[in-house]
């Protein structure tokens, strides 16, 4: 599919549109979410995907929880946290519906060429995640999310926080995780660092397989 030409009026009030999707996302992470992120945040209302060759983390804690949309929807999701993570070959995608032009999606790179995206004290918060494979060293199952000491601390509820955890909800860790082949829909991702090497964006027209990441 064509990219989008830049300029013109139709292009300006399309990048006003985007920007906020950009700086959300471009904190990306397996990116593949948002535990370094203010307490008064709310997620979008609008998922993004990310596929990725690799992920390799260390420090890692999942667990179950539910994001507040800007909208005041409730989104359950799967946090997945990683003290460091190195995400091989990224590709993050998000769909916008602009009047006039139709759908139009942002498309990030990164991570390639042998030189992968470096995240630490990243979350996501996950919707759908498929791996060809997914092997974690000394997992822990079961744990309570108040009790993970692995991974990154879970966020504990906050008045008006955009995530509400249960310190008393089922959660795992493990010493280090490697997920190969990485499809997944996410609400959010933050880090408190992120290295892009290889950064490159792309606004496409169109939606769907051949435009998004998959």
């Amino acid at each position: 599919m064509e990219s989008v030409a830049r300029g013109g009026t139709r292009w300006k009030r399309f990048a006003v549109v985007m920007v906020p999707s950009v700086a959300a996302t471009a904190a990306i992470g397996v990116a593949l979410s948002q535990g370094a992120l203010a307490a008064s945040f709310s997620v979008s209302g609008q998922q993004f995907k990310v596929s990725a060759d690799k992920l390799v983390g260390t420090g890692m804690t999942q667990y179950g929880t539910v994001d507040m949309g800007a909208d005041g929807k409730p989104h359950p999701v799967t946090v997945s946290a990683f003290k460091d993570a190195k995400i091989h070959n990224m590709c993050q995608s998000v769909v916008t519906k602009v009047p006039v032009l139709g759908d139009i999606t942002m498309v990030l790179n990164a991570g390639g060429k042998g030189t992968p995206v470096n995240a630490e004290n990243i979350y996501i918060d996950i919707a759908q995640l498929e791996s060809s494979k997914a092997t974690f060293s000394n997992i822990d199952i079961g744990i309570a999310t108040g009790k993970a000491t692995k991974g990154p601390a879970p966020k504990e509820p906050t008045e008006g926080a955009h995530r509400q955890v249960d310190p008393n909800g089922f959660a795992q860790q493990a010493d280090g995780a490697v997920i190969e082949d990485v499809k997944q829909t996410a609400w959010a991702t933050s880090a408190s660092t992120l290295e892009l090497s290889g950064f490159g964006l792309q606004l496409k027209k169109g939606s769907g397989k051949g435009v998004e990441c998959y």
